[in-house]
């Protein structure tokens, strides 16, 4: 039994381990956010630092002893922010930057204004 005890006892201290440098990580990042000019916030630093506390949450249960790790958010609410900011990050989804419209000029008349089609998925 004491080979599990010992076993036991270093995954605790892993996880341990672990959920600080997460805790540590997640701190960085809002100061790193932070710095952007202006007063706004970057969102590379936003989508890690929301994708890293929802590590530390996921965590925090397998860590004996581990003090609430103060973020506002529960475990869902972090993902959907890391996924939000993810999006602004990269300029997709609602955050892309919109398509261009195409004239159309040829030998007769006014054509009105087409958008650019959306890319086959995988382009």
């Amino acid at each position: 039994m004491a080979g599990l005890d010992d076993l036991m006892t270093v995954r605790a201290q892993e996880y341990a381990q672990v959920y600080d440098g997460l805790l540590e990580a997640a701190g960085r990042l809002e100061v790193l956010r932070r710095l952007e000019p202006g007063g706004s916030v970057d969102a590379h630093a936003t989508a890690a630092m929301h994708a890293v506390a929802f590590a530390a949450t996921v965590l925090q249960p397998r860590v004996p002893g581990a003090a609430p790790h103060g973020f506002r958010h529960d475990a869902e609410r972090l993902l959907e922010l890391a996924a939000t900011w993810r999006e602004a990050a990269f300029d997709v989804g609602a955050f892309a930057p919109p398509r261009p419209t195409l004239r159309l000029v040829g030998g007769g008349g006014d054509l009105p204004p087409v958008t650019a089609a959306e890319p086959p998925a995988g382009a």
